[in-house]
């Protein structure tokens, strides 16, 4: 698939850390509760830390308890690309970014969480960064 930021493999090692580039552009995951966005309450947007598109927003961001920061939905629907997941033997659906492709999680449904949506998107911090805005 084409994106709008296409950087070669060695373009994205230099840019990232070794750990953004494990989880951004191998679809690595971080360690449950370790990521500086699980429980961060701050208002504000999250981007892309690879490309800086706008993914969620901090209203749409809730308390999981799951490990990783949580969204019900995000800031806008053609922002993420899902793709069937069948690694690790089992079916899931990864969240991408869509406009560089770098992994961000995975969504899952119907788990009976209070959201509009029944939806979480269960999002790597390592993947996001946070722009807050006053409150």
């Amino acid at each position: 698939m084409a994106y709008e930021v296409d950087k070669p493999d060695e373009q994205w090692r230099a840019e990232l850390t070794p750990a953004e580039y494990q989880v951004l552009r191998q679809a690595g995951t971080e360690p449950a509760f370790r990521g500086e966005y699980t429980d961060t309450t701050a208002p504000g947007v999250y981007a892309c830390r690879a490309c800086g598109a706008e993914l969620f927003r901090s209203t749409e961001k809730f308390a999981s308890h799951c490990g990783w920061p949580s969204f019900f939905d995000p800031k806008d629907s053609s922002a993420v690309e899902l793709l069937e997941d069948r690694s690790h033997g089992m079916i899931r659906t990864e969240v991408r970014c869509a406009r560089c492709g770098s992994h961000l999680g995975h969504v899952f449904e119907g788990e009976g969480y209070p959201t509009p949506t029944d939806q979480r998107y269960c999002i790597n911090s390592i993947s996001l960064r946070l722009h807050p805005t006053e409150s």
